[in-house]
């Protein structure tokens, strides 16, 4: 692994991070210019849970969670911290790994998912929530948890949810790409060692609301970077869209970069008018016409007039918070 040393200096309000490398090959840069907001860690994080989930119907991808330091002493959860291993798991619409798989959501007894309240007076609408999340999430409404993805990676499911709130509400969501090799952002695929995945997130719900660019998507983790240099950050955007994507044998040195999620974040009264407006991504872009988890309910996800999201780069952003208020 390369080694390298850390200036920092504030300009304005930006902070700008002079990576001296130690160990790079010939014609690489001696000094990698990293202008943002974030912590930066580079190389593969130390495994402290080995795998959160066994399949026993099928394959699965290891969903390991890892801890790295940052360049700045930080220490951080990848590919985020969670709640799978404690939290009350989401219903499935489908999943292979618990043989169920109903081939429509006519097959599917809808009406024996628990209702979570929201609101302490029980007055409001029972809403009905159908979600795809490549691959995991982490569901409030107003500020109050619902559930978890029941498979963290692979292989991909689908999830039905209730609960019984007022209008107006706001849902707050957690999603996270996860990864193979942890603290990269990459993962074996395509004929490479480390490979980028992707994410995406699509929903509908009873009362009409769905996935869209009106949603706000803020970044919390990006990787893998290979040059520091291709990140910028524009008011409050963490953008990526000029560093590359491509896989490689060799990624072991990748940098990764990390925000701190804020405070009561999922909470009613969080102001999130900063956030950038979640990007929306075609299914085809997403990948999802071999996915029985997605296709067999398409009717509830594209046919109800959702779209899929996530922030501005579906590859290289691996952890994002999406808000929404419905009104």
């Amino acid at each position: 692994m390369n080694r390298f040393s850390r200036k920092t200096l504030i300009v304005g309000l930006t902070v700008v991070i002079t990576y001296s490398v130690v160990g790079c090959a010939e014609g690489d840069k001696a000094n990698i210019i990293y202008a943002g907001s974030g912590s930066v860690t580079q190389g593969a994080a130390k495994t402290v849970v080995t795998n959160l989930f066994e399949c026993k119907n099928g394959n699965s991808r290891v969903a390991g969670i890892g801890e790295i330091t940052a360049s700045d002493g930080s220490v951080w959860t990848v590919p985020a911290s969670n709640q799978y291993s404690t939290a009350t798991k989401a219903v499935d619409l489908y999943e292979e790994c618990a043989a169920i798989t109903p081939i429509s959501i006519t097959a599917v007894n809808v009406d024996s998912v628990p209702i979570v309240e929201i609101d302490a007076d029980g007055d409001g609408d029972i809403i009905t929530g159908y979600i795809f999340a490549d691959n995991y999430f982490e569901l409030y409404i107003n500020g109050k948890f619902i559930a978890v993805d029941s498979v963290p990676f692979t292989p991909f499911n689908s999830s039905i949810v209730k609960f019984k709130v007022s209008k107006p509400y706001n849902i707050a969501l957690k999603l996270v790409d996860w990864e193979e090799n942890l603290g990269l952002g990459t993962e074996n695929n395509q004929g490479k060692k480390y490979h980028a995945g992707d994410g995406g997130f699509i929903a509908s719900f009873s009362d009409g609301t769905v996935t869209n660019e009106d949603w706000q998507a803020q970044t919390y983790y990006t990787a893998p970077i290979y040059n520091l240099g291709c990140l910028n950050e524009k008011n409050s955007a963490r953008l990526s869209s000029s560093c590359t994507t491509k896989g490689t044998d060799d990624g072991k040195d990748a940098y990764a970069i990390h925000w701190l999620i804020p405070e009561k974040w999922q909470e009613e009264g969080f102001d999130y008018s900063h956030w950038p407006q979640a990007t929306t991504y075609t299914e085809e872009a997403i990948g999802v016409n071999n996915k029985k988890a997605y296709m067999n309910f398409i009717d509830k996800f594209s046919g109800a007039g959702a779209k899929f999201i996530w922030s501005s780069n579906v590859v290289l952003d691996n952890e994002v918070l999406l808000k929404y208020t419905v009104k």
